[in-house]
């Protein structure tokens, strides 16, 4: 009967930390040196990335409308979530950064991405970020806390959500 008692413990506590393993592994990004002609959710076409506006140019066709879809961006990246890989941020041509999620919380990109240029497909939409967005994620870019603190006002931004990224050079 001890046996028996011993042998459930043991396996309760293997299946408890291989569960665990598989938690922490699916809170990483996932690995990868993000090389040219990587992509990650959606293949971008080859069209797409030729006719690939800048961040500036998205911008210009928010003059009517607060949402753009189906288009095509370029940018290098700045950063990407260090927790899952499930945003990046692009550097625009006035030096702010430009936020990208991904569309369903569908696909992750890894950190490599950080300098790489990519095209990002998909659609924008100019909207208030909360404080509590905005410090969430402050916090998973793992900015200090005198950093997040200062955030105190929401932000009034272009919002990207990208069915696609691929690395183009």
């Amino acid at each position: 009967m001890k046996q028996l008692i011993y042998t459930a413990v043991l396996f309760i506590g293997i299946s408890t930390l291989s569960f665990a393993q598989e938690a922490v592994e699916k809170s990483a990004p996932p690995s990868g040196n993000a090389v040219v002609g990587d992509y990650y959710g959606s293949d971008v076409s080859s069209a797409a990335v030729e006719k690939a506006i800048s961040v500036k140019k998205l911008e210009n066709e928010f003059t009517d409308q607060k949402k753009v879809e189906n288009v095509a961006v370029k940018g290098q990246v700045t950063d990407v979530c260090e927790k899952k890989g499930c945003w990046v941020t692009i550097k625009t041509e006035n030096g702010s950064s430009f936020f990208v999620k991904m569309k369903d919380y569908a696909f992750f990109v890894p950190t490599a991405l950080k300098g790489k240029n990519v095209v990002l497909e998909g659609d924008a939409e100019r909207k208030i970020t909360s404080v509590d967005e905005l410090k969430h994620y402050a916090k998973d870019a793992k900015k200090s806390q005198t950093e997040i603190n200062a955030i105190t006002s929401p932000k009034e931004e272009i919002r990207f959500v990208a069915s696609g990224i691929k690395v183009v050079n």
